[in-house]
């Protein structure tokens, strides 16, 4: 009897023990450690410098599940100081590790610094890339795809493959040549040609019958790509972490910045397939191809490519509805589709930005509603955490355009956490414009052709019922976007033009969500390893 207590009391103990650490335990953990290196590749049959990690271009990439934790050991061996930021990641309450120059300090060269951070309540296709200077147009890019737990359901057909596409335009010189030539005061010409993978011989192998899921990511620094895959149809699944209906398209519009998902049945007859990527609203047209090929195929693709439309695809606004079911297990944080009505709700605030070519001093630049932005050598994050002067103007860019000439200046907008507010992008130049915005997904509600007006009627063709979440938007030639976002994420985060170019001479801003409550469930403490820069190493 007494051996029957004993054995009873010790399993209360170990099943105490085991609730105990169950209960507390950490969502898994993915630990990289990454070298940045240059190196020489030639992407476009010309040898050429470009920027590595771990000798891989593109870099290697992030394979995680919904609430992983990801920590990053980044070891900058270049000759100039570098970041890299998470694009499409939400960093929920730590803009800490956003990796831009407002949040934090370059990692110097020959240093390291480790990102840590949670992809909290997030599934899908996002990417990776450097956000120093002109960096980017050298490499250094990856795919970040995070894949939904095996408890929660996908609310699409099942399919046999996960394929990842880097699709994006490049130049053969080099980031600081390109550099060079901005700084003097001269736009970037033409690229030189595409890449899908980091290359143009990319070949997929297939079994004909089964289901494929083709993450098609565009990569590059300037160019919207139409993107279609010969003879096979795609069935539509997602948009940058968000779920859609399941529509089908012969070829889909994707801007710089976007990433999609769709799923491809492989029904043809056995033999070779292109798949084709071409610029959009370029003179004249830059076109790469990989190739599909049906396992034991002996039959090379047959011409001529297929040909994108000659019309605009406006299949993220007007095609891509978000659905309802499964939505809240499936997308980020809940999505607030599963929560509350977005268009019900009230704005607080409209900011309407007009972006516009410059020129200052003498110099081309870009700028938003009158001041085109330049870094400060002490990151805004910083300066507003240790209240140091003199680094930003807080709402030093106002709410809508303002008369006068531009600026060169540091601003943020002053935002109150968990406001609704409407963001209208006002393009005044006749080149497509591609905006994101980090710490958040939006809803895009309206575009139209010429100048956005406060016309009651204007709004009423909003869409605001199922416009599609996301964190990247297209705004066309002379034309206006609108987007309704919720600002329930404290921090600094940046909104910048995908053009990078445009990016690099001043057409980005900084949002400051703030509210006076100091909680760890709001926003984390600044990490133990953050680096100081500027004004910020004397505070």
């Amino acid at each position: 009897m007494k051996e029957a207590t004993l054995l009873q009391f010790l399993l209360g103990i170990i099943v105490c023990s085991t609730l105990f650490f169950c209960t507390n335990a950490e969502d898994p953990y993915l630990f990289y450690t990454w070298e940045v290196t240059y190196g020489t590749r030639a992407p476009l049959g010309v040898p050429q410098q470009v920027i590595l990690i771990n000798n891989q271009f593109p870099g290697p990439p992030i394979e995680a599940v919904t609430n992983n934790n990801i920590v990053v050991n980044v070891i900058n061996h270049l000759d100039e100081p570098f970041l890299i930021t998470w694009h499409g990641i939400m960093q929920r309450r730590t803009s800490w590790q956003d990796g831009v120059l407002g949040t934090n300090c370059p990692i110097p060269s020959h240093s390291n610094w480790t990102y840590k951070f949670q992809v909290k309540d997030q599934i899908g296709t996002f990417m990776y890339y450097p956000s120093t200077i002109m960096h980017r147009a050298s490499g250094g890019f990856g795919a970040f795809n995070i894949n939904q737990r095996s408890v929660i359901s996908i609310p699409y057909p099942a399919f046999d493959e996960d394929v990842t596409l880097l699709v994006g335009d490049w130049y053969i010189k080099g980031h600081k040549a390109l550099q060079k030539q901005l700084d003097s005061g001269l736009d970037l010409p033409l690229p030189d040609g595409l890449l899908i993978n980091g290359g143009s011989n990319f070949t997929l192998t297939g079994q004909k019958g089964k289901t494929y899921k083709f993450r098609v990511t565009n990569v590059g620094i300037s160019t919207s790509i139409n993107f279609r895959i010969q003879g096979h149809p795609m069935t539509l699944v997602e948009v940058e972490g968000c779920h859609t209906l399941q529509e089908v398209y012969e070829s889909i519009d994707i801007h710089a910045g976007q990433s999609i998902a769709v799923l491809v049945t492989l029904h043809g007859s056995v033999k070779d397939y292109f798949i084709v990527a071409s610029t959009r609203f370029t003179k004249p047209i830059l076109t790469t191809t990989g190739i599909l090929r049906y396992q034991g195929s002996q039959t090379p693709p047959s011409l001529p490519l297929p040909v994108a439309p000659t019309y605009h695809v406006h299949w993220s606004m007007k095609h891509a509805r978000t659905i309802r079911m499964n939505l809240t297990a499936n997308a980020a944080r809940p999505n607030p589709q599963g929560s509350f009505h977005y268009g019900a709700i009230k704005v607080v605030r409209t900011i309407l930005l007009a972006n516009e070519k410059v020129e200052i001093n003498d110099k081309l630049r870009y700028a938003v509603n009158g001041i085109s932005y330049v870094d400060p050598a002490t990151p805004l994050k910083l300066a507003d955490w240790f209240n140091i002067p003199g680094v930003f103007v807080l709402n030093g860019t106002k709410d809508a355009p303002p008369s006068g000439p531009p600026t060169l200046g540091a601003s943020a907008f002053g935002l109150t956490l968990h406001d609704f507010v409407e963001i209208v992008f006002q393009n005044t130049e006749k080149t497509i414009q591609s905006w994101h915005l980090d710490g958040y997904n939006f809803f895009v509600a309206g575009y139209g052709g010429g100048n956005w007006t406060t016309d009651v009627r204007r709004r009423k063709r909003y869409n605001l019922v199922d416009a599609v979440s996301r964190n990247t938007v297209q705004v066309y030639p002379k034309s206006w976007t609108s987007i309704l976002v919720s600002l329930d994420n404290k921090g600094m985060w940046n909104l910048r033009s995908q053009t990078w170019s445009k990016r690099y001479l001043g057409q980005e801003v900084y949002l400051r969500v703030w509210n006076d409550e100091k909680s760890l469930y709001t926003e984390t403490d600044i990490p133990p390893n953050a680096l100081f820069c500027g004004k910020a190493v004397q505070s």
